[in-house]
């Protein structure tokens, strides 16, 4: 096999397993890995539009409103119509706050069990590996 088909071959089978493994520790809060990521993005930086958010996560817009619709039936976020009246602004409701710590510590452990495998100076220097080359890659992206 190709060496950098097999690369990104098992980059993708790890970040399947990843997926797994996140969906496993959020189901007991009928939570799946797609909607925490949304969660997540909207506690760590405030209210934002769908766009933002699907900029931000890296995917398209039709997936990231199917997620928001299921997060708005679960009464976890808001959307509000913006200026415009083309954009939804998206904001966390009071119940999904108040959630969030449970949600964070399941997260916390399934990350820490998936780090378990690595030393830590490994994962460290993965991590390092990971955020350079994700920097590049967003600067390919903003030249284009």
């Amino acid at each position: 096999m190709n060496k950098t088909h097999d690369l990104f071959h098992s980059i993708q089978q790890l970040a399947r397993q990843f997926t797994k493994e996140l969906n496993i520790a959020l189901e007991p809060f009928d939570i799946y890995s797609s909607e925490w990521a949304i969660l997540y993005v909207l506690k760590e930086n405030g209210p934002l539009a769908q766009k933002e958010i699907a900029e931000y996560l890296s995917i398209e817009a039709p997936p990231v409103t199917r997620t928001v619709k299921k997060l708005v039936e679960k009464n976890y976020v808001l959307q509000v119509k913006g200026e415009d009246r083309r954009t939804n602004k998206v904001f966390l409701t009071d119940i999904a706050i108040q959630e969030y710590a449970k949600w964070e510590e399941a997260v916390l452990q399934a990350n820490k069990g998936l780090l378990a495998q690595l030393p830590a100076e490994s994962w460290e220097y993965l991590h390092q590996i990971i955020l350079g080359w994700s920097h590049s890659l967003a600067i390919k992206e903003e030249n284009k």
